[in-house]
């Protein structure tokens, strides 16, 4: 089975759109969370998921938005795309988030937004942290994001290490466990301003990253227009 897998679209239509268009033949789309906050279009975004029968979990940001945690857990200009978002929500995207799971495990995956073992809150930023989560999933591979940095981290003979997400170089998950993070549709954050997803080859054991060019111009301009902060639209770039 192949699986396109996206996380932190952050409502940035554009960029989802190029990714979509961009995608080779797969049999199921996953989302990781982080659907909505910081971008101009949550509604759309939700939409172009339906249509792609996307199968998500749930992301802090999600859940701000939609009510079931309180958004002065986060930064200030966060919290004000999250406020914002709030208010512009149609009962589709409300509903649609309402509805996702914070763990879906299946088809011999984990998928989460953060961590398997806080699958909310948790960044796994380094080996250590993913090591100490192994044992809070129990599938051969995890699949993460949050952190909008694409990375395997994979276990082999007792210890885990990063790496790196080349494009057009798979990377093999058939040893051990693994935890992959397909980086960031909307808001990437590792000097790439380019869209990030990964193809997942779950017959292979093979992870394909890949980064998609959008017209990152048309997001900051609707951006501007929703009033939103303008750091989060001049941080897109610079992916960072």
């Amino acid at each position: 089975m192949r699986l396109a897998v996206l996380s932190d679209i952050h409502a940035n239509l554009a960029a989802l759109r190029a990714v979509r268009d961009d995608l080779p033949p797969v049999d199921e789309v996953w989302v990781l969370g982080d659907i909505v906050g910081y971008g101009p279009q949550p509604n759309e975004v939700i939409v172009a998921l339906q249509e792609m029968g996307a199968r998500s979990v749930l992301g802090n940001h999600d859940a701000a938005a939609i009510g079931t945690i309180d958004s002065s857990w986060f930064n200030p200009d966060a919290a004000r795309a999250i406020q914002w978002t709030a208010e512009v929500i149609d009962d589709n995207a409300r509903a649609y988030m309402a509805t996702l799971p914070e763990v879906r495990t299946e088809r011999g995956l984990t998928a989460v937004h953060g961590s398997p073992r806080d699958p909310m809150w948790e960044y796994i930023t380094g080996a250590g942290v993913a090591a100490a989560n192994l044992a809070a999933f129990g599938t051969p591979l995890c699949l993460h994001g949050h952190t909008h940095v694409p990375v395997v981290f994979r276990a082999d003979d007792g210890s885990i290490g990063a790496v790196p997400s080349t494009p057009q170089e798979p990377v093999s998950v058939s040893a051990g466990r693994s935890l992959v993070n397909p980086g960031s549709v909307g808001q990437p954050r590792d000097g790439n301003p380019a869209a990030s997803y990964l193809v997942l080859d779950t017959d292979a054991d093979l992870v394909e990253f890949r980064r998609v060019a959008y017209d990152i111009g048309a997001t900051q301009q609707a951006m501007r227009h929703a009033g939103l902060p303008a750091r989060l639209a001049e941080r897109l770039s610079y992916g960072r």
